[in-house]
């Protein structure tokens, strides 16, 4: 009888894995990576908003590439939709109709990538000023904002290269709108439109050339940011909001595994389920109603997306002005706002520099600031949606005008008013409205909640009581870091001699006195003005 066993083999799934760990190190890294804890507050779901949102459009977009032909060969309709028969139209746009009508699922899927599309902006757009009314893109993570503000920007431009590819009247407007826009750059800009269109407006090459920049060259690019962004979030690991026990050294919530990815999971097949059922209901861009773009039309109403709404108000309200120089003529009405429009979003893109040498600050920061302790920042963004939400007027004022039966010039010139006024008061109003706020955290603090208990005194005299805080919303409260504005100091030395204080040091000075000055923030509670309110002093 044979006395050696039998090796049990293991399970072909085990020898798979054991295979690809000793090659890729895949156990190692899960191991260090999928226990990984994330915070659970509602407001870190917007990020994954944006992130389903484009995973939508990719897998939708696969789809409809299956059965569009990007081309501007003229060709006669013969499809489903009899109003369209016999009509000469591009190719681009008779394959969209194919798409819309004949292609099981098309108009479907169609609608669906328009409004995923919609959607993963306007949730980044939400997603960023979260980042920065809460602080978030301090150190280390301004690499991070640099990412996901890229990752807006060029969302914006393959949205409109996307929109400018079915070739029907609405957006061939929108290009010839962009097409205006490059003519008004000085000296160079008659070169770029016959470059970018391979002739004089509207060319035979701009859908082809547009359908290439708008599924590979500015997905891939958003998709390697994209990746980039969830590496150093994993890498930084996640903020959070102040808390007990929470510090800038740990975080308290749930793992990755199984926990997180389980409601992550869920929350994509709600989040499709969603953006289904609005693309089902709602239709957007019926390209059928509009007809195939010609130069001569100009589609009634014409509208951009409203990320792109605020762009086309700076040219619509700034005044035709036009100056002649040495034979050429410069269309400033045009020009400027072309001008504004890169330098509006580099400053979004470098404002976390800015703050961090006004303030001198070099510290990592992963706990979250609470708007209103920082009144001057939350300000600004406040400020900023302002003035974009007034240009979005500007860039809709016909149908402001039609709809509301308003004066379009009473609307124009209340866009250019406010385009200056607006902000101003918006930065005023909510910087007011957070000093106020700070100062109801400390009433809080010291006194404690109004209970709305009344209590009559042994001498007659009526009080309400105050409930004490918890400890929990006393930490929450008065766990805000305070900065002390930077001071030029004497410029004087001890020997008498005039130090000389350079232009940029007295420039910080200045604006870390506007920021953090005794105007922009009020002092926390001290322990001893605790103690001595809760001694039994007083009646709380």
């Amino acid at each position: 009888m044979s006395t050696a066993s039998d090796k049990r083999k293991a399970p072909a799934g085990e020898r798979v894995a054991d295979w690809a760990d000793g090659r890729l190190g895949i156990y190692s890294l899960a191991k260090a990576n999928m226990r990984k804890i994330f915070p659970d507050h509602w407001s870190f779901m917007l990020g994954e908003v944006a992130l389903y949102s484009f995973i939508i459009i990719i897998l939708t977009g696969v789809y409809l590439t299956l059965f569009f032909h990007p081309s501007m060969n003229e060709v006669e309709y013969h499809g489903s939709y009899v109003p369209m028969q016999g009509v000469l139209m591009s190719e681009a746009y008779a394959s969209t109709l194919d798409i819309s009508f004949d292609v099981r699922g098309g108009l479907l899927i169609r609608q669906i990538h328009h409004w995923a599309a919609l959607i993963f902006l306007a949730a980044m757009m939400v997603h960023m000023m979260r980042v920065f009314f809460t602080g978030a893109f301090r150190k280390p993570r301004e690499i991070n904002w640099l990412f996901g503000f890229l990752l807006f920007v060029l969302g914006m431009f393959t949205g409109f290269t996307g929109y400018s590819l079915p070739d029907d009247l609405l957006s061939g407007t929108g290009v010839r709108f962009m097409q205006g826009a490059i003519l008004s750059v000085p000296i160079v800009g008659t070169y770029l439109s016959m470059f970018l269109f391979g002739g004089e407006f509207p060319g035979g090459d701009i859908v082809a050339r547009f359908y290439s920049i708008h599924i590979l060259l500015l997905p891939g690019i958003m998709l390697g940011l994209l990746v980039a962004h969830l590496i150093l979030v994993f890498y930084h690991k996640h903020t959070q909001f102040a808390g007990p026990g929470r510090t800038n050294n740990n975080v308290v919530g749930m793992p990755l595994l199984p926990i997180y990815m389980a409601k992550a999971g869920g929350f994509f097949f709600l989040v499709f389920g969603v953006i289904s059922v609005i693309s089902a209901i709602a239709t957007i861009n019926p390209i059928w109603a509009l007809g195939p773009y010609r130069p001569d039309l100009v589609s009634t109403g014409a509208q951009p997306d409203w990320y792109m709404g605020f762009s086309e108000g700076l040219i619509r309200v700034m005044p035709g002005w036009e100056i002649n120089l040495w034979g050429h003529t410069l269309v400033l009405g045009v020009f400027i706002p072309l001008v504004i429009f890169p330098l509006v979003l580099a400053s979004i893109a470098v404002y976390p520099f800015i703050e961090s040498w006004v303030t001198g600050d070099k510290r990592e920061h992963h706990i979250l600031d609470r708007p209103r302790n920082a009144p001057t920042r939350t300000a600004f963004g406040v400020a900023w949606l302002t003035w974009y939400f007034v240009l979005l007027i500007g860039g809709g004022n016909d149908l402001w005008a039609t709809h509301f039966h308003l004066s379009i010039n009473a609307i124009t010139w209340f866009v250019r008013i406010f385009f200056f006024a607006g902000p101003v008061l918006a930065f005023i109003i909510t910087k007011r409205i957070c000093m106020g706020l700070q100062r109801r955290d400390k009433d809080k603090v010291l006194h404690g909640r109004e209970s709305g208990i009344i209590k009559r005194l042994p001498h007659g005299e009526f009080v309400e009581v105050h409930e004490p805080l918890t400890q929990e919303a006393l930490h929450t409260l008065t766990a805000h870091q305070q900065y002390t504005p930077v001071e030029i100091g004497p410029t004087v030395d001890e020997n008498g001699v005039e130090r000389k204080v350079p232009r940029a040091e007295r420039l910080r000075a200045r604006l870390s006195k506007a920021y953090y000055g005794k105007d922009n923030q009020v002092a926390k509670p001290t322990v001893e003005e605790y103690k001595e309110i809760t001694s039994g002093h007083g009646h709380h």
